[in-house]
C-alpha cells in the first residue's frame, strides 16, 4: 500500500474515533471522502481574535494542509487567505454567487447589532449585512467558538456592541436561519473543527447534535466526566491552593473554581496539540463552552454546590453507563450491547484481569458500575 494511502486511511480511522462512530465508519468515510466534490467554504470572522483559526491550524485529525487541499475549498478567510483588499473581497462574492445555495458558511466571533452596525465593518459593510447576504447563499452554518455560539467575551455586560451569537440571531429573526452547528470553546478544540467539516464533506451532514447544536460526540459529556483527577474527586482530596501539597499532588480543583462538572466539552478525551489540557497542566476548567461563561462571577469561585449537585443528578446510571461504553467499547464491539455475550455482572472481572490485550484500561468503580447498569439495561 502506498505511504499516501496509509495516511488516508489512519486519518479516516482517527476522525472515525474521535466522532465515536461505530465499526467500519472508517471505511465508510474514506469511500465518502473520495468520492465527495472539495466543499466551497466562506468563513467569516467578526468580533473575535484569531484564536479560532490558530486552533484550527493545529489539527492533526485531518491536518490542516489535508482539509484545505483535498476536503475543502476555502474561498474566504481573513487569516489564511492568499488574496488581500480589493481581490479578496471578490473572491468572496464569486465563490458566493458560484455556488449559491451549497456554500458552507463558518463564523468566528460574535455579531455586534448596535449603532446600526458601526461597531464593527469588513472592506466598508457593517458584520451584520455581511452575514445576511452569504446565509442566503449557504446551505448550513458552523459558528466556531464561543463568541460565534454564544456571544463570548463581547456580550458580557454590559455589552456595549450589542453582540451576539448566530443561533440568538436567528431565533429572533435578525438573519436567515439555515442548518445551524454550535463548536464553542475559546477556542475550540482543534479536531473538534475539522472532524465535524469532515464529516460534512464524507456524509453530506452533521454529527447528531444536542438541545444547543453541538455535536455529542464532542459536547456529549462533561469534562469532569473523563477528567484525569476524578478519583481524587471521589475519595474528597481537593487542592485548597495553587501551590499546597494537594496542588503538586494532582487532587481536584473543584475547590479552587473548577467548572468540570457544569461545563460540556472533549478537552478530557482530546489533549491539546496532542499534549494535554488545563486540569491536567494545573489550571481549573474555566467554562468556556458554556453559554454566558463570562458573566458567572470569578473563574475561581467554586461552583455552587446546588449546581453541582444538579449536575451530578442529571445523569442517572445508565446514562453514564451508555457514555463509558461509547467512549470505551464501540471500537472492538457492536454498538448494541445487547450483542455481548458476556453477562454483564461478569464484565468487571474480566476489565480487571489483565488477559485481553484490547481491555488493558481502568475505570473508576462508579464507571464501572454504571457501565454494569447499562449493559443489564440493554438486554
Amino acid at each position: 500500500m502506498a505511504p499516501g494511502r496509509r495516511a488516508f486511511l489512519k486519518f479516516c480511522a482517527v476522525t472515525a474515533s474521535l466522532l465515536a462512530l461505530p465499526p467500519g465508519a472508517a471505511r465508510l468515510l474514506a469511500q465518502g471522502l473520495e468520492r465527495a466534490r472539495r466543499l466551497p467554504v466562506v468563513w467569516l470572522s467578526f468580533q473575535e481574535c484569531t484564536g479560532c483559526t490558530e486552533s484550527l491550524t493545529r489539527s492533526s485529525a485531518p491536518s490542516i494542509e489535508r482539509l484545505l487541499f483535498d476536503l475543502i475549498s476555502l474561498d474566504y478567510h481573513h487569516t489564511l487567505q492568499a488574496a488581500s483588499g480589493a481581490a479578496a473581497e471578490a473572491a468572496r462574492e464569486t465563490s458566493l454567487k458560484e455556488n449559491a445555495g451549497h456554500v458552507l458558511l463558518v463564523v468566528d466571533g460574535s455579531v455586534p447589532t448596535a449603532l446600526a452596525g458601526a461597531c464593527s465593518t469588513i472592506a466598508g459593510e457593517d458584520n451584520l449585512s455581511l452575514l445576511r447576504r452569504c446565509l442566503e447563499a449557504s446551505e448550513a452554518v458552523v459558528a466556531v467558538g464561543t463568541c460565534a455560539s454564544f456571544g463570548g467575551l463581547a456580550a458580557a455586560a454590559p455589552n456595549p456592541t450589542g453582540a451576539m451569537g448566530i443561533a440568538e440571531l436567528m431565533e429572533r429573526g435578525i438573519v436567515p436561519r439555515r442548518p445551524l452547528v454550535n463548536l464553542p470553546g475559546c477556542p475550540p478544540i482543534p479536531e473538534v473543527m475539522s472532524t465535524v467539516l469532515a464529516h460534512r464533506v464524507a456524509f453530506g451532514g452533521f454529527p447528531p447534535l444536542d438541545d444547543k447544536g453541538r455535536p455529542l460526540a464532542f459536547y456529549g459529556e462533561t469534562v469532569h466526566d473523563r477528567c484525569s483527577r476524578r478519583g481524587h474527586f471521589e475519595a474528597g482530596r481537593f487542592a485548597k491552593s495553587f501551590d499546597d501539597e494537594g496542588a503538586r499532588a494532582g487532587w481536584c480543583l473543584l475547590e479552587l473554581g473548577c467548572k468540570g462538572p457544569v461545563t460540556r466539552n472533549a478537552c478530557s478525551t482530546i489533549r491539546w496539540n496532542g499534549v494535554s489540557n488545563p486540569v491536567e497542566s494545573g489550571h481549573p476548567c474555566l467554562g468556556c463552552a458554556e453559554p454566558g461563561f463570562w458573566d458567572r462571577g470569578s473563574f475561581y469561585i467554586p461552583v455552587e454546590p446546588k449546581a453541582l449537585a444538579a449536575a451530578q443528578a442529571g445523569k442517572s446510571s445508565v446514562e453514564r453507563g451508555a457514555a463509558v461504553y461509547d467512549s470505551n467499547c464501540v471500537y472492538c464491539h457492536d454498538p448494541r450491547p445487547a450483542t455481548l455475550k458476556t453477562p454483564a455482572d461478569k464484565v468487571p472481572d474480566l476489565l480487571r484481569s489483565g488477559t485481553i490485550r484490547s481491555h488493558r484500561f481502568t475505570l473508576e468503580d462508579a464507571d464501572m458500575q454504571a457501565l454494569v447498569d447499562y449493559l443489564k439495561e440493554s438486554r
